[in-house]
């Protein structure tokens, strides 16, 4: 049985590597926009559920030509932000510009990250079994100064992850907390997947140091070409 990671994202890499788990990435190459847009007007958690979903079943093919015994995880990560202008529903900021703007709004306030998980179970090299579902979890900000925030985007850090911070790395210095599971804020919960795969009838300790799978096989987008 392999664990297949279908994201690109180093800190979900991470997360489940000191959780014992070394996955085969398969990158999905999902155009979001165009799933946000095929959704009538979806809530908060319908939406980062569909593009979990979207992500997991787009690697099904290249996974299923290489193994029989499989489970794919796809997970996308979005910052709910409410404010005086209204709510505001966030992914990763496209330019220096926007991050500054959405950081001037956090700033000393509270988001809820939200994540939704989607797991697949191939067995014969056949899709039997599907789930999903997100989780939501607080997170309080700090008030970086004007010269932090500045140094802070100059990284570009903020610009690839959604919300335009991280807990796990240099913007761990600007949340003051987190309520709620600290590894979904990271990009992947710990506990949700767990539950997920026990749905599809797989425990998790049986996914546990399998060194050998990241190492055999190369990341590479279901289109073939190495990443």
């Amino acid at each position: 049985m392999r664990f297949v990671l279908a994201s690109a994202s180093p800190a979900r890499l991470s997360v489940l590597r000191a959780a014992g788990i070394e996955p085969v990435v398969r990158v999905s190459g999902v155009d979001e926009r165009a799933v946000w847009e095929s959704l009538s007007d979806p809530t908060p958690a319908e939406l980062v559920t569909a593009l979990a979903t979207a992500k997991a079943e787009a690697v099904v093919e290249g996974v299923a030509a290489d193994f029989d015994e499989a489970v794919i995880v796809g997970c996308d990560s979005m910052l709910w932000v409410p404010g005086e202008e209204g709510d505001e529903l966030v992914g990763k900021p496209a330019t220096a510009e926007l991050a500054a703007r959405r950081w001037e709004r956090m700033a000393g306030g509270s988001g809820e990250l939200l994540t939704g998980h989607a797991v697949l179970r191939l067995s014969g090299g056949t899709v039997v079994d599907r789930v999903s579902d997100h989780l939501s979890t607080g997170v309080r900000f700090g008030e970086p100064s004007a010269h932090e925030l500045d140094h802070y985007i100059a990284t570009g850090e903020p610009l690839r992850v959604a919300g335009g911070f991280t807990l796990d790395g240099l913007g761990g210095w600007f949340v003051n907390g987190v309520d709620g599971d600290p590894s979904s804020v990271i990009g992947i919960s710990l506990p949700l997947t767990r539950a997920l795969l026990a749905r599809v009838g797989v425990e998790v300790v049986s996914l546990w140091n399998r060194a050998d799978s990241a190492e055999q096989t190369p990341c590479r987008t279901d289109s073939g070409s190495v990443v």
